[in-house]
């Protein structure tokens, strides 16, 4: 009976073939989903990695810097530095926002990195192309993806700032290429007002006789100053000597500094556990009913090519053929044009990948689970064209 599933596959071949290949665009639909949802989790692992940080202090009770807001004083780093333990710390700030360069908008996580050079924690680790940022003002380190060419211009807030660098892979949890540009201008940038609204604060303050009492006008201009220099960061980012205790460490520093502090285990649970954690299940959701759908097709295809072949399997049990037999004929067929749609998705998934704006990453156990899962599908969803099947009766072979 093998010989005549293959003869009754050749027979219609050409149906059975299309309809594979529309199964299988929606079997790579699935497997580019699950390849966005491992590309999110790498995209959040890789971020980690190139911070070249042990510990994160963020603020008290935060779940910062990529998760939420956080806000430090620009010179903790000093006292944690000191530390046992700690062989670096240095400030760093993240901000998520859109820059323009020429005529186009450019979704970016803009880092702000403390002087030092490269392997110093914040900076990325290796460029592909270019050098490291080498002034204090006006140069950025790119990745990529973010379409940026060495020696283009980017304005962020009222500066302009010309790409000395190109790296690769340095992306934010989300997908967001990270810009690299100095600590002081990214602090600037991040808390920067427009004249309008810089204008008013002066007028305010100018007016408050909290801050500008009588007799006192010598007063007022250093508080107008002040009021525009930003001390702030979003995090410290501390290394630790070798053989240092990472959890002893961070107990020093939350009980004397007051401060929240995270390992990498933690920081990773943080983004993989919380923040793309919805993302998560509503991919899952989406498998789910893609599994749904993909069953439900298989079976209708499955159900209407036994239908069209009543008269034969009539025939087939007037011989003395086995239910058994007839059956193992429908199963082939279905796992046929499972494995069939399982190819085609495969290799569509494979070559459309790259083409994602989102990072996906297709993993060799991702597509063995979805081939076991296809599998399955076809043969639950056989077994509705077998019910039909067996419900055939045999002097259907002789009748009009």
């Amino acid at each position: 009976m093998i010989s005549l599933a293959g003869r009754d596959i050749l027979h219609s071949w050409g149906k059975f073939v299309f309809t594979g290949m529309g199964l299988g665009l929606l079997i790579g639909v699935t497997l580019v989903m699950a390849g966005v949802y491992r590309g999110m989790v790498d995209d959040a692992r890789v971020l980690l990695d190139n911070s070249g940080a042990d510990l994160w202090v963020v603020q008290r009770d935060t779940l910062g810097p990529y998760a939420e807001p956080s806000s430090l004083y620009d010179d903790l780093w000093r006292g944690i530095r000191a530390l046992p333990g700690v062989s670096e710390a240095v400030n760093v700030t993240y901000l998520t926002m859109q820059v323009r360069q020429d005529q186009r908008d450019l979704r970016v996580l803009v880092c702000g990195i403390a002087p030092g050079g490269p392997g110093t924690p914040g900076w990325p680790p290796q460029l592909i192309a270019g050098r490291h940022l080498s002034r204090n003002h006006y140069e950025a380190v790119a990745d990529q993806a973010s379409g940026l060419q060495l020696g283009q211009q980017v304005q962020i807030r009222r500066t302009r700032y010309r790409v000395v660098g190109l790296t690769r892979r340095m992306v934010s949890s989300s997908g967001d290429p990270m810009l690299f540009i100095s600590l002081r201008d990214a602090q600037q940038a991040q808390f920067l007002k427009d004249n309008d609204a810089l204008w008013q604060q002066r007028r305010r303050i100018a007016a408050s006789p909290l801050y500008n009492p009588p007799g006192r006008p010598d007063l007022l201009p250093a508080v107008i100053a002040g009021q525009s220099v930003n001390p702030y960061v979003n995090a410290v980012l501390v290394r630790l000597t070798a053989g240092a205790d990472a959890e002893q460490t961070a107990q020093q520093i939350r009980r004397w500094k007051r401060l929240t502090v995270y390992s990498r285990s933690q920081m990773e649970g943080i983004l993989v556990g919380k923040l793309i954690a919805t993302s998560a299940r509503q991919i899952g959701m989406f498998l789910v009913i893609l599994a749904l759908v993909s069953a439900a097709i298989v079976a209708f295809i499955i159900y209407t090519l036994t239908l069209g072949k009543i008269r034969e399997i009539a025939v087939l049990k007037l011989i003395g053929t086995r239910n058994r037999t007839i059956a193992a004929m429908i199963v082939q067929q279905s796992v046929a044009l499972g494995l069939i749609g399982f190819s085609v998705g495969n290799i569509t998934a494979s070559y459309s990948a790259p083409y994602f704006p989102k990072h996906v990453l297709l993993m060799p156990q991702d597509a063995l689970t979805g081939l076991a899962a296809v599998v399955l599908i076809c043969l639950l969803a056989s077994l509705v064209a077998i019910h039909a099947a067996l419900r055939v009766d045999p002097a259907q072979a002789i009748g009009g």
